[in-house]
């Protein structure tokens, strides 16, 4: 597969408002129409989005849950494993959130801290973490096997860019929650991180779970270009035609109100 190299991830557009609006309500209904089909024929997925901080990963995941029937849709904001997950090995807390049968699970941050933050702050020994690589590519193999979409996406912004966030973050009362001394202690290692993420996607982007990277300095193309690579990933192959009534709810309906339903 082609390397995947960040700095072929930097651009500075302006997506116009109007072609950005009209296109995500397109998107956002495609998803509606994929979560159906998925209900219907007993699907499941998995949406990993990983990305430096303030890349616009809950942004993006807003969009992509704003359509959905959140019986259906579980988010994970994946931060420092607990006591007890500590204890564990570090795939054990993941198997607890993945999704059942009509489920789609998305997921903020992933398994692949194993291999960034355990990396570049050297909590985990250097053995453990390269050994990281081939365990996740066999644990995401394995449900991909027994029929789990994997879409997994990486949002990248510039330095500058994302100077510029955190320092809207700080400086806006209402946006302070979003940020703290761990992203100013991510900022100083951003080399490291950038060797670490590069490693990630030389040794993780299979032919069935490829990372897809998003150039995200430009906020709302970076949202239309996750959503559409979602509704590729999860849409590819599925038959989105819809079971006929069920005729028994059918009659029963067309008692109740009166009505012959055009069916």
């Amino acid at each position: 597969m082609v390397k995947i190299r960040l700095k072929d991830f930097e651009t500075d557009g302006d997506l116009d408002r109007d072609i950005y609006e009209k296109r995500l309500v397109e998107l956002e209904h495609q998803l509606e129409l994929i979560q159906a089909a998925y209900i219907n024929q007993g699907r499941k997925a998995i949406i990993a989005i990983e990305g430096w901080d303030a890349a616009g990963k809950g942004g993006l995941i807003t969009r992509v849950t704003s359509p959905l029937d959140p019986r259906y849709t579980k988010v994970w904001s994946i931060g420092a494993p607990t006591k007890q997950e500590i204890e564990h090995h570090y795939l054990w807390r993941f198997w607890q959130r993945l999704p059942g049968c009509r489920e789609i699970a998305i997921f903020d941050r992933t398994w692949y801290g194993r291999v960034l933050v355990e990396r570049v702050d050297k909590l985990t020994p250097k053995d453990a973490w390269k050994r990281a690589y081939a365990e996740i590519n066999a644990f995401e193999a394995m449900h991909i096997a027994d029929g789990t979409r994997i879409v997994k996406l990486f949002l990248h912004i510039t330095q500058a860019e994302q100077d510029k966030r955190l320092i809207e973050r700080i400086e806006t009362p209402w946006k302070r929650w979003k940020t703290g001394l761990e992203d100013y202690h991510n900022r100083s290692l951003r080399a490291e991180y950038l060797k670490a993420y590069e490693a990630m996607f030389d040794k993780t982007s299979t032919e069935h779970a490829p990372w897809v990277v998003i150039a995200s300095d430009d906020k709302k193309a970076a949202r239309i270009k996750g959503l559409e690579t979602i509704v590729a990933a999860l849409g590819e192959g599925v038959d989105l035609n819809y079971p006929p009534a069920n005729a028994e709810v059918r009659a029963m309906a067309e008692k109740t109100l009166g009505v012959v339903l055009k069916l």
